[in-house]
């Protein structure tokens, strides 16, 4: 601090102070650069990971097999194209009568060995929720709890009464994060808000609950009579 001849005050900042300032802003840019670029990394990395710890035990899996050991096909990588041809196989065979019996006869002795039952039914569960996507219709949103406030909810079936005409689409209400519990309701067609958010987008909201949110939102009634039809409006989402 210095004072003038006019007697008005000037403060002077030490030399040393605005050194440290000014590292200090340098510090801070590098280290939220920095941090940002992880985090848009991150995701690359893990599927990198992932990919090679998933084809390295597909391949000390496969590769020391007769057939394979020292043939043509054995290459990195021919585990996980193994993998895929057997899971292809399952799938075929879980379409018909005969190969879901077998899968139910697994799940309920896998089910019945005590410590197994409860590792097998937690993956169980985890498998479902991450295939569910593929089993419900289409994403909408009805008035849950209550009046005034709208909850996401998955279509997985329509109930039809023949008596009273009239359909009923059943919704499953997932909760958050963990998709594999959640609520049950049978709704009138009129009632439910149409979206267009996709059931992957869909999914990615509740596993994130609520942080990964689609660009947009767009929620309108299409009730039976289709010229009666309620716009409620697009929803513009901030994503960071």
């Amino acid at each position: 601090m210095d004072n003038n001849r006019s007697g008005q005050t000037i403060n002077i900042e030490p030399p040393l102070k605005r050194k440290f300032s000014f590292l200090h802003r340098i510090e801070d840019h590098v280290q939220a650069t920095t941090l940002s670029g992880l985090m848009e990394m991150v995701p690359l990395l893990v599927t990198i990971v992932v990919l090679s710890v998933v084809i390295g035990y597909a391949d000390r899996f496969i590769r020391p097999l007769g057939f394979v050991d020292g043939q043509p096909w054995d290459f990195p990588g021919i585990g996980l194209i193994a993998g895929i041809v057997i899971f292809y196989l399952v799938g075929l065979l879980i379409t018909n009568r005969v190969g879901r019996a077998v899968m139910t006869a697994k799940n309920t002795l896998l089910n019945s060995i005590p410590v197994v039952k409860t590792i097998y039914g937690v993956t169980q569960q985890v498998s479902t929720s991450l295939s569910s996507q593929y089993r419900f219709s289409r994403v909408v949103f009805i008035e849950w709890p209550r009046d005034g406030m709208v909850a996401l909810g998955f279509v997985t079936g329509l109930a039809y009464s023949e008596a009273t005409q009239q359909s009923m689409v059943v919704v499953y209400i997932p909760t958050v994060p963990n998709p594999t519990s959640g609520n049950l309701a049978f709704v009138m067609e009129d009632d439910l808000m149409e979206t267009d958010i996709t059931v992957e987008d869909a999914m990615r909201l509740v596993f994130s609950g609520g942080i990964v949110l689609p660009d947009s939102i767009s929620l309108a009634r299409v009730p039976r009579v289709r010229d009666d039809g309620e716009l409620i409006g697009r929803f513009e989402t901030d994503r960071g």
